[in-house]
């Protein structure tokens, strides 16, 4: 089929799914990935993974991640900075040491086993802002330091996947004997962070309060963009993935006063077409040909994915004051993963730190695991309401 008829297909059976799952009240990127599933090779097979499909999902993640970085709400990460930063590293630690061991003794090699440890790190706090507004609990204490903790904890998971695939992917792909060129290539990647500082600090500044000299329509959504591109390719070019570069270029974007004017701009570029491509390829990747035979690890690692966090998440509120209810709240409301495990599911599946077997296996534990997300917390407001 030609590309713009799998593009017509993908965008249809998307718009349907997402509609499904959000009048579920569930994330519509998973309804995104389950349309990529049902019209592609596992199961209608009407569309099926191709170059140009992939050179778009590529951009979607981009896009995804650059708003993921401008929608990072650093004030409100410190105006709750201690329970936040508690919950989110007690929220990564357990997942990363847990799950990465429990993998390590089902078989899985050292590296495969602590990138899984990474991979369930990442928390989605999208679905958990639907059922705190539900419960008007989004300006509370509770949902102030959940919406803190998930921007710590997008941070550090993106530390932890750059971390990862230099050390990791820079290995892989170095050749035999060539410790010289892997040095060099770290000692880029560190100029890369030093370049993010500046970025972030005058240069993105700079760039934007310049726009305004333009005589040029959306110059600031076209600067903001040259910036995300760039920093893409500049990750790309020291081993990292484009998408790392894109989240940073994200936060740099979004300390300016360009942020609102970028951000609803951006969001319409990315979410008529490119990111709903970028869910729908993950779904045309997967095949359930050896699914019963991983039955063990999937429904374990589903379970470990929803404690780890819950546990880890209430820990980090009960060492900074809360009580064991409001712990609990926190702790659930941390469950969630969605589109931050997925695209680093994904970054680990394109940079071969993951077999297909295993990404195929967790991309169902991500769903399953913010499925049951919502359940869990709407129990715990409901147990607050009764005392």
């Amino acid at each position: 089929m030609s590309l713009l008829g799998s593009l017509v297909i993908i965008l249809v059976s998307t718009t349907f799914f997402n509609h499904l799952f959000a009048r579920m009240s569930l994330p519509g990127v998973l309804g995104q990935l389950i349309a990529g599933i049902v019209i592609g090779p596992a199961i209608l097979s009407f569309v099926h993974p191709s170059e140009n499909l992939t050179e778009f999902a590529e951009i979607g993640v981009i896009l995804l991640m650059f708003m993921a970085g401008i929608e990072s709400n650093l004030d409100q990460l410190k105006k709750y900075l201690k329970p936040a930063l508690a919950v989110a590293l007690a929220g990564v630690i357990l997942p990363v040491l847990i799950m990465g061991g429990i993998s390590f003794l089902f078989g899985y090699h050292f590296q495969e086993a602590l990138f899984i440890g990474v991979v369930f790190s990442a928390t989605s706090v999208s679905i958990s802002v639907v059922v705190l507004r539900e419960f008007n609990q989004l300006e509370s204490r509770e949902g102030a330091t959940i919406l803190g903790a998930a921007v710590a904890d997008d941070i550090i998971g993106v530390l932890l996947l750059s971390l990862m695939i230099a050390l990791i992917g820079g290995n892989q792909t170095a050749p035999a004997g060539g410790q010289k060129s892997l040095v060099i290539q770290l000692l880029f990647q560190a100029l890369f962070f030093v370049g993010v500082y500046l970025l972030v600090k005058w240069i993105a500044p700079a760039i934007m309060k310049l726009t305004d000299q333009l005589l040029v329509p959306t110059s600031r959504t076209i600067c903001a963009m040259i910036i995300c591109l760039s920093m893409a390719f500049l990750a790309d070019e020291v081993g990292l993935s484009g998408a790392i570069g894109a989240f940073f270029a994200g936060i740099a974007v979004g300390q300016t006063t360009a942020r609102a004017v970028v951000d609803q701009y951006i969001e319409p570029i990315g979410n008529a077409i490119f990111v709903p491509v970028f869910f729908a390829n993950i779904g045309l990747e997967l095949s359930f040909s050896n699914v019963f035979s991983s039955l063990p690890f999937i429904i374990l690692m589903t379970l470990l994915a929803v404690l780890t966090k819950w546990f880890g998440g209430a820990i980090g509120a009960r060492l900074t004051g809360f009580d064991q209810q409001s712990s609990q709240i926190v702790g659930t409301g941390m469950i969630a993963r969605g589109e931050m495990a997925l695209i680093t599911a994904q970054i680990g599946f394109s940079a071969k730190l993951l077999a297909q077997s295993l990404y195929v296996d967790l991309i169902l534990v991500i769903v399953l695991a913010t499925l049951i997300a919502p359940l869990l917390l709407r129990w715990s407001l409901s147990s607050q309401k009764k005392f």
